[in-house]
C-alpha cells in the first residue's frame, strides 16, 4: 500500500464531522479504493490522533474489542446506539463532492 493511498484514507476519516459516522466501505469508496479492508488496516495501524471511533461497520455495529470506548465518544458527541448498532441511516455522513477530501475545486 502506497503512502498516497494511506494519506488519502486518513483524510477521509479527519474530515467526519462530530455527530456523524461512516462504514468502512463509504471511506473506501470516498478515498477512491476498492477494498473496506484496506480502511480497516491503515486504522488498525494508524488511526491515535484520528476520530476512528466515527468508522463503523456497514450495519452499523461496531468492532466488539472497541465496542466500550466506541459507544461512548459516539454517545459524547450526540450519536445514539441502539444496543451496540448504530442507526446509519440516521448519522451517516454524506459529504458533498466539492468538499470530500482530495476532491479539485
Amino acid at each position: 500500500m502506497n503512502e498516497e493511498t494511506w494519506e488519502q484514507v486518513r483524510a477521509v476519516v479527519a474530515s467526519i464531522p462530530p455527530g456523524s459516522v461512516l462504514s468502512y466501505g463509504d471511506v473506501a469508496e470516498i478515498a477512491g479504493l476498492r477494498s473496506a479492508r484496506i480502511v480497516g488496516r491503515i486504522l488498525a495501524e494508524d488511526s491515535a490522533d484520528l476520530p476512528w471511533h466515527r468508522v463503523l461497520r456497514s450495519n452499523g455495529t461496531v468492532a466488539e474489542h472497541l465496542r466500550q470506548r466506541q459507544l461512548e465518544l459516539l454517545r459524547a458527541e450526540g450519536v445514539l446506539a441502539d444496543g451496540a448498532r448504530v442507526s446509519m441511516r440516521r448519522y451517516r455522513w454524506i459529504p458533498e463532492e466539492e468538499s470530500r477530501p482530495g476532491s479539485a475545486v
